[in-house]
């Protein structure tokens, strides 16, 4: 099992906490950050919409696509890479292509 992260000085291997991720939309905890947990997600197809009322939420994209499908604004693609963030009150739909 991969370290967990926590406020002291150490590193993560990515592709060592990935590879634990079996089940789609069942998150791992790897740590935190101010306060603020981080998790990584394996993401298989759509998931439900939703919304965050207390914390705005983070995507960072390892490898493939993801679409964040918006109500009331244009979606946001994301490819390997890159980051997004849907702030709190907003109410979202993941979806892996």
């Amino acid at each position: 099992m991969f370290p967990v992260l926590t406020n002291k000085a150490m590193k993560l291997r990515i592709e060592e906490a990935v590879a634990v991720l079996k089940e789609p939309w069942s998150p791992v905890e790897i740590g935190w950050f101010n306060d603020q947990v981080i998790r990584l997600a394996l993401f298989r197809g759509e998931y439900h919409w939703h919304v965050h009322e207390r914390e705005d939420e983070a995507f960072l994209v390892h490898n493939g696509k993801l679409t964040i499908q918006l109500r009331d604004r244009e979606n946001i693609v994301l490819h390997a890479g890159e980051m997004g963030m849907v702030p709190k009150g907003t109410e979202h739909c993941p979806k892996c292509e």
